[in-house]
């Protein structure tokens, strides 16, 4: 796989392809990114098995709490952070260059967004995650069935955020064997301690935003979509990539993936609050409605109350957090009718055109070019 011949298929459907005619495009990028997940995933198993037999030598308990954080990592999820950091790397070294020595870095990423979505999950008191329980509900329910004394989902809550700072430890560990310069790997580390602090700073957001929805608007539900999700799903790991091959700060690639990353990821995060009220849960892997019940400010929510007629406003501003599936389903048709799902779907449309327009105009790897088009798509117009 060292000159990825699976990527390199995609360069050979493209010129069949009118434009728009993107499946064959698909199909390839698919099976590509199934033996990319691969090399990611041996990768983190057999990091994370030696991290998890350390730990248990300190004391069997410690083996048990590593090992389920070490599910947390592995259970599932399209590894999509590594993937636009791949292409990263791949649209500035070109076809040919292994990318064994780059593997470590590339799998961080990984650990990074298990550490978010952990505490995330936290934060939000979501029950699942890719159709398991989430991490806190997990180890509550081992506390509650080993007859612990205290509050087991307190206990749970507490646990899961040491599964977090553990992944983020882990994280930079494993970005620390990365085959690069000492100076090189300074440099990634700078873009990698960005790329947290975004990630911080658009959480914090989000939560502020549901404690104060009064004081919320479109615009400030988009600065999250930027800094909670487009930065750390696409834009900077597009950048992370990019400073793994060395390429300087003033590089017109640079500016490209900047303005690729930051439409892609908006959009990104668009989909995801469409998915969180019109999604299959057994799809998405999370519940939906959830947004509706608790009046999270999201984009499309908060566009709904700016499109609504007084009638449509009460109703909205009526949802309850015990409301059933029915209740759910016709707050969802409301937010329908206000046109306020027309117009988040033609945002998504916008910043894809946007993204691709940008990547036009910028010297690329022409496979790296084909994937991150296809990619815009794939990851804009998801069902998970």
């Amino acid at each position: 796989m060292a000159n990825d011949p699976l990527a390199g298929n995609l360069l050979r459907v493209v010129p069949e392809q009118p434009v728009g005619a993107d499946e064959p495009i698909r199909a390839v990028l698919a099976e590509y990114t199934r033996d990319f997940v691969m090399s990611v995933d041996k990768t983190l198993s057999e990091f994370l098995a030696a991290e998890v037999d350390t730990l248990t030598e300190i004391d069997a308990a410690m083996g048990s709490f590593a090992a389920t954080a070490r599910d947390c990592v592995l259970a599932g999820g399209k590894r999509v952070r590594p993937t636009f950091a791949y292409w990263g790397w791949r649209g500035a070294v070109g076809g040919d260059e292994p990318f064994t020595p780059v593997l470590p870095a590339l799998a961080t990423l990984e650990l990074l967004h298990t550490f978010a979505l952990v505490h995330d999950d936290v934060m939000d008191s979501s029950a699942t995650r890719r159709g398991r329980p989430t991490a806190h509900v997990a180890v509550a329910a081992q506390h509650a069935a080993a007859g612990r004394s205290g509050d087991s989902g307190r206990f749970g809550e507490a646990v899961a955020v040491l599964i977090g700072d553990l992944c983020m430890v882990w994280a930079d560990q494993l970005l620390a064997r990365t085959a690069l310069s000492p100076s090189r790997l300074l440099e990634v580390r700078r873009g990698y301690d960005q790329m947290r602090v975004e990630t911080v700073a658009g959480q914090y957001l989000d939560i502020l935003g549901e404690a104060d929805p009064a004081n919320w608007s479109v615009d400030r539900a988009l600065r999250v979509a930027r800094y909670k999700t487009a930065s750390y799903t696409v834009q900077r790991p597009l950048l992370f990539g990019a400073s793994l091959a060395g390429v300087d700060h003033d590089a017109p690639l640079i500016a490209a993936y900047t303005h690729y990353g930051l439409s892609v990821g908006e959009a990104f995060q668009l989909r995801d609050d469409l998915l969180g009220v019109y999604g299959d849960p057994t799809t998405t892997g999370k519940p939906a409605g959830d947004d509706l019940r608790t009046g999270k400010p999201t984009a499309l929510l908060m566009l709904a109350r700016e499109l609504a007629t007084p009638a449509q406003r009460r109703a909205l501003d009526g949802a309850d957090t015990r409301a059933d599936a029915p209740e759910i389903a016709r707050l969802a048709e409301v937010v329908v009718d206000t046109g306020a799902v027309d117009r988040i779907e033609r945002m998504i449309d916008e910043r894809v055109e946007d993204a691709l327009a940008a990547l036009a105009a910028v010297a690329v790897d022409e496979t790296a070019r084909t994937a991150l088009v296809g990619l815009a798509t794939t990851a804009t117009h998801r069902r998970a």
